[in-house]
């Protein structure tokens, strides 16, 4: 599988790794859209949203609760974080298996991009 994300999982690319353990690892983005930019992925290849299965729902929601127990340890809860999926070419993602965005040091506007 040619997956940049598989790829960095399996630790054949090199990364800042923030957190692991067997079905996820998280990671500090190489072009980062805020002072912390982490993206919190399964270690199983899903490319798409669309392609989540219902025995996949554990493995997503603990992207979240992973992603909360990162911004509690980078004291990110105490002003705010933005949580981001972005699905499909239009959407903004660029690498096709899902990954979650932990955004957080700045204010953010709304609505996003």
């Amino acid at each position: 599988m040619d997956c940049i994300f598989c790829k960095i999982a399996s630790k054949e690319i090199p990364s800042k790794i923030v957190f692991e353990n067997e079905r996820i690892i998280a990671f500090e983005d190489i072009n980062p859209k805020a002072p912390t930019h982490i993206l919190i992925i399964p270690k199983k290849h899903i490319p798409y949203i669309a392609e989540i299965k219902k025995e996949d729902i554990p493995l997503v929601g603990e992207l979240i609760y992973v992603a909360r127990k990162i911004a509690e340890e980078k004291e990110l809860d105490k002003d705010g974080y933005r949580l981001v999926f972005n699905n499909g070419k239009n959407a903004g993602q660029e690498v096709f298996h899902i990954h979650l965005h932990l955004l957080g040091g700045r204010k953010f506007g709304w609505p996003p991009g």
